[in-house]
């Protein structure tokens, strides 16, 4: 085994790397990016070695600099992680030719696996059932649109050389066909510089079904069962989980000894997993092998038992799999889940900026947390916005949903949004709980997963306001103790003032709403006045370790309650609801300014095109500058019709949120 490893990446993944390699007595090595040197992995590590800039392309993706760490530090092998080099055959070679091991496939099987259209080919001719659809070399647009009416419709178009979702398109008709690939084309590329793309039967209602395998180098292949992945908004997988409620045992077997079929055709070795797509009939078609460890691999772990990461380095090592086929151990049912730094009300736009606040589930047989940030990190806009992953394991499928549910209630994240109330709405949903979604159904029905636009739940501000009354007497009386007249009637929090009965006005708000409330009493039983047309009564409010327990109107209830200055998060066990305390004397003030002349950045970036100039004449929808942020493209457009008044950014220039970037003027009228 190593004495010593390199992890080429960051973040969660390199943190649970770090984990096991410790557990194994193995020292480890972290490499870091400007942007990076306080973060969590770097802490984690023996060492951690400066590699370069915050930009990927300047750190992670430098594969010279990290092999000068390796020699430098004695690394013995080098863990890729995902992502970044993790698939990169040029690296992998050139980590072998340094004499070091590389923990993940050899650079041959990435090569096989790097073009899908190859792909396709290679595993038709091994046997392993492919989609019907066309991979040839003739990119001729009457070629391909002859190959389509011959494949049939719908079908798909996709990048041969690409991923994530992009250059992609669904066509349904041979009037649709030029248009989708010319399209698909360009899109393909922009993303990877070459614009091959393939057809393949489009299957209606699909799910994702991927296989996890593992190889060594005594060629023993064998898989560790199956995860489901079906949930998924644009190609990206949301929810994950282990075994898939879809399979029948006669159809994991099928799909198990159709995945080491096609790991063998590669000569595959260390960890991967082969993706499949799968009919509601049951009928299944290879899509690809990732050719790493997935980011989904704790689901497989807890249904097994087994650290993948020992796996990986044992067989990087040079020893056999620990287990044969029959061996592999599967229990009760797990589900991921994953928490981003995102807005899903702005159509999922990255967040970034300081974790003011971040409380997580504790850990325990249950409940798995992987993260690579701790509160008071920055989630910074050059990597993926991935806060935590949460992993949840039960006895049966039912007991892990609510596992999830109840775990995702414990989770707070102050400072940029996150998704954890659209990954509430996902667990209880029909679509997720009678496992009947399709890997396009949040695509069509997102709606159903977003915030109801009625008013703030009324229990809900009932336990808002109690938990504000309860927290200023309790900061009242911790006042009056240290003071010198502690025993003075003026440091009594029992709400009494002169000339009045002691009635208290509390401002809430909750997103644009304004609640006033009146608020008479003390003690944990009060009177509130202004939540619906009658006073509502509350008695034994008792706030301790985050929970809530009250009366209201005779009826007992109890809250999650996650309170801060000037806000608190309420949860009643279904849903949250953010409320901030604001004070009654402030002004409502005047509507803000509209700012429809004004450009602005949504997220901190970089500039990396200007498409208009200072005096240019714009119509409403131009794209005026394209910015790059949490390794995506966000295009800046103009909200009218105009002139350019001013140009406030450059090419390669970084901004912050809410830059200013452009103005705009209103058109000069005609004959003026």
């Amino acid at each position: 085994m190593f004495e010593t490893i390199l992890i080429a990446n960051r973040g969660e993944i390199a943190c649970r790397v770090i984990r096991t390699a410790r557990r194994l007595g193995i020292r480890t090595v972290a490499v870091f990016s400007e942007a990076d040197a306080n973060a969590q992995h770097v802490r984690l590590a023996d060492e951690a070695w400066p590699i370069g800039g915050p930009r990927p392309q300047d750190s992670y993706l430098r594969g010279d600099a990290i092999l000068e760490v390796a020699r430098r530090s004695g690394a013995q092998a080098i863990h890729p992680g995902y992502g970044f080099l993790s698939e990169n055959a040029e690296f992998a070679d050139a980590v072998e030719a340094a004499g070091i091991a590389f923990i993940g496939p050899q650079a041959a099987s990435m090569r096989k696996m790097g073009s899908k259209a190859g792909a396709k080919q290679l595993m038709a001719a091994a046997g392993v059932p492919v989609v019907p659809g066309y991979t040839g070399e003739d990119q001729a647009p009457e070629v391909l649109a002859r190959e389509a009416e011959r494949i049939g419709w719908p079908l798909m178009i996709k990048a041969a050389h690409g991923g994530g979702g992009k250059g992609m398109r669904i066509v349904r008709s041979a009037e649709e066909f030029l248009p989708a690939l010319e399209s698909c084309q360009r899109e393909a590329a922009s993303a990877f510089g070459r614009d091959r793309v393939l057809l393949e039967r489009y299957i209606e209602s699909p799910r994702h079904i991927e296989i996890q395998v593992f190889g060594d180098a005594q060629g023993n292949i064998i898989h560790l069962n199956e995860r489901e992945c079906s949930a998924q908004r644009r190609y990206q997988k949301v929810l994950e989980e282990a075994p898939s409620p879809f399979l029948t045992s006669a159809l994991r077997q099928r799909m198990g000894e159709a995945a080491v079929l096609a790991a063998r055709a590669i000569g595959y070795r260390n960890a991967g997993t082969v993706e499949f797509i799968v009919a509601p009939d049951g009928e299944f078609w290879f899509m690809e092998i990732n050719t790493r460890l997935q980011v989904e691999h704790p689901v497989t772990e807890m249904v097994t038992g087994l650290d993948l990461v020992e796996w990986q380095l044992r067989v990087a090592a040079g020893q056999p799999l620990p287990l044969a086929q029959d061996e592999v151990p599967q229990q009760g049912h797990a589900i991921e889940v994953r928490l981003y730094a995102e807005d899903p009300e702005a159509g999922f736009l990255p967040g970034s900026g300081r974790l003011e606040r971040l409380r997580l589930p504790d850990a325990s047989a249950h409940v798995r947390i992987d993260s690579g940030v701790v509160e008071g990190d920055q989630v910074t806009i050059f990597y993926d916005p991935m806060i935590a992953k949460l992993i949840v394991h039960d006895r049966d499928r039912p007991a892990a949903l609510a596992r999830l549910r109840q775990a995702l209630s414990q989770c707070v994240v102050e400072g940029p949004k996150s998704n954890v109330a659209f990954l509430e709405r996902l667990a209880r949903h029909p679509a997720i709980v009678e496992a009947t979604i399709d890997t396009g159904y949040l695509d069509r029905h997102l709606e159903e997963f977003m915030p109801a636009a009625d008013a703030a739940p009324p229990h809900m501000l009932v336990a808002a306001a109690t938990a504000a009354l309860v927290r200023q007497e309790l900061a009242a009386r911790d006042a009056a103790r240290q003071s010198v007249e502690p025993g003075s009637p003026w440091a009594i929090a029992d709400g009494w003032r002169l000339g009045h009965a002691g009635e208290r006005v509390l401002l809430l708000r909750t997103g644009d709403a304004r609640h006033e409330l009146h608020a008479s009493g003390a003690g944990g039983t009060y009177r509130l006045r202004g939540i619906g047309e009658h006073e509502v009564q509350v008695e034994g409010a008792h706030l301790a370790g985050g929970e809530l327990s009250l009366r209201i109107d005779g009826r007992a209830r109890r809250f999650g309650i996650d309170a801060g200055d000037g806000r608190a998060i309420v949860h009643d066990g279904e849903r949250r609801l953010r409320v901030e305390l604001d004070s009654p004397f402030r002004a409502s003030g005047e509507a803000a300014e509209t700012g429809d002349d004004r450009i602005r950045a949504p997220m901190p970036g970089r500039v990396v095109l200007v498409r208009a100039a200072a005096g240019d004449s714009v119509e409403e929808g131009q794209e005026l500058l394209v910015m790059e942020a949490m390794k995506m493209e966000l295009a800046l457009r103009a909200p009218r019709a105009g002139v350019v008044a001013e140009l406030r950014a450059a090419e390669g220039e970084f901004v912050e949120a809410d830059a200013v970037l452009a103005l705009l003027e209103p058109a000069p009228e005609p004959g003026a």
